[in-house]
């Protein structure tokens, strides 16, 4: 039944879905005719959100830009490339594929959001070349569910700025003057059991809904090959300029800046992971196992070929954002929910409302900024763990990725694909993520 269900919205997708740049276009117009209706925004203050959205997110956008072509270069390197190539040899079937490829995936997002995206989309490549009778799509969707546990694990951005004094986005302490430690939301019963009960149940979920040998669009595993072959280094004439290009003392250097300037901050500030972290980790492991300064530079600008696609999209999603936060309709959207929830659905309530923001607020931070000023006043008011709350509008913020397009594009663009070839699969990753994650807050608030 479940697999009958799943082709429905694969069928679905791949039929109504356009291409991600589209879908984003598409959202724009919905958002702005959103705000017409329920802010008081004219057209001029729509407008004028909108544009000023688009050029507040280009440093995101360079982020994400960095994050891909260092982590797609990390793993082209020899020892991870081995690493994925061990990992992925492990399953001979599609069924211990796709179970494999969450676990792995999803546990590399619990530790890090842009570390798992990247390991998870090349673990899906490597598993491709491996395994004729399995469906690419699949394999890549499956990549991207990982996703689905981000916002419950170490990197969670709303959990971190809670811990943080003095955080722009420490709303609760701007609220109530007190600082939440990852011990009131991270490490949790209300959100450990719901992440818990994801990595064992949606592996089952998998292997129900994976469709048959008939129905499976596989992949040529020669293309995958020829795509990822090793970047060979032409021969030149030995000369000072060869010399210095493959000498490995400027890498050795460099990179004792950056373990010199990674030590200072742990012993000073305690050891912390964000975007920036994790290109700067990234970019010094690419560069320490490449070994090589030309290698990694000609490994760099292969792997820079997959920011492309997305480059375009980043730019619409932060005026879509612009729209949200400048006219106020995310805010409207908030009170919304606040006006009915009581002490026990509080939490539940936020979740539902945090997956609807999602969908036009798509960023972790962003959303926090955006949800947050009403529903910790809203938590203090009835009574409810302002940590509780918080951290079900970082639940919603990860469910409602399963079907919003952002955090896929770095994924689809290392493996290939269009947003169409992996939603009808990640529809059913929502509906899991609502049932625990939704069902969790309702029992333990």
């Amino acid at each position: 039944m479940l697999r009958r269900l799943t082709q429905i919205f694969v069928r679905y997708a791949e039929r109504y879905i356009p291409d991600p740049y589209l879908y984003a276009l598409i959202l724009t117009f919905v958002t702005a005719i959103a705000a017409f209706v329920f802010t008081p925004s004219d057209v001029n203050k729509i407008v004028a959100s909108w544009y000023d959205g688009i050029w507040a997110i280009l440093a995101f956008a360079m982020q994400m830009a960095l994050i891909l072509s260092t982590g797609v270069a990390l793993g082209e390197a020899g020892p991870v490339r081995a690493l994925l190539q061990r990992i992925a040899s492990i399953p001979s079937k599609q069924s211990g594929a796709v179970v494999t490829l969450f676990l792995a995936g999803a546990f590399a997002n619990w530790l890090n959001w842009g570390f798992g995206l990247v390991v998870g989309a090349l673990l899906a490549r490597e598993m491709a070349k491996r395994i004729r009778d399995v469906d690419f799509g699949l394999l890549v969707a499956v990549a991207y569910m990982g996703n689905m546990v981000w916002a419950s694990g170490l990197s969670s951005s709303i959990a971190l700025a809670s811990a943080t004094p003095g955080s722009a986005l420490n709303i609760i302490e701007k609220v109530t003057g007190r600082i939440t430690p990852l011990s009131e939301t991270i490490f949790t019963a209300y959100n450990l059991v719901p992440t818990l009960l994801v990595f064992l149940l949606l592996p089952v979920v998998l292997i129900a809904i994976a469709p048959g040998e008939a129905d499976m669009k596989r992949v040529d595993p020669e293309r995958l090959l020829r795509e990822d072959a090793p970047v060979i280094e032409p021969p030149r004439e030995k000369s000072f300029a060869t010399t210095i290009e493959n000498s490995p003392l400027f890498t050795l250097a460099l990179v004792g800046m950056g373990v010199a300037y990674e030590t200072n901050v742990v012993l000073t500030r305690g050891f912390t992971l964000d975007i920036n972290g994790m290109i700067f980790i990234a970019l010094m492991l690419g560069l320490i196992f490449h070994w090589r300064p030309i290698r990694y530079v000609r490994t760099f600008n292969k792997a820079a070929r997959t920011v492309g696609p997305i480059l375009l999209q980043f730019p619409l999603y932060g005026g879509i954002m612009g729209i949200m936060t400048g006219t106020g309709l995310a805010a409207v959207i908030a009170e919304a929910f606040v006006a009915f929830s009581t002490h026990g659905t509080l939490p539940f309530w936020s979740f539902i409302s945090s997956n609807i923001i999602s969908m036009f607020v798509p960023s972790g931070g962003g959303h926090w900024a955006v949800q947050g000023p009403f529903m910790v006043p809203a938590a203090q008011s009835l009574g409810v763990s302002t940590a509780m709350t918080a951290m079900a509008v970082a639940m919603g913020e990860q469910t409602a990725n399963m079907i919003q397009p952002f955090w896929a594009l770095p994924v689809l663009a290392i493996a290939g694909l269009g947003i169409r070839d992996i939603m009808g699969y990640c529809v059913m990753a929502l509906f899991a993520g609502l049932l625990l994650y939704g069902g969790a807050l309702l029992v333990f608030a």
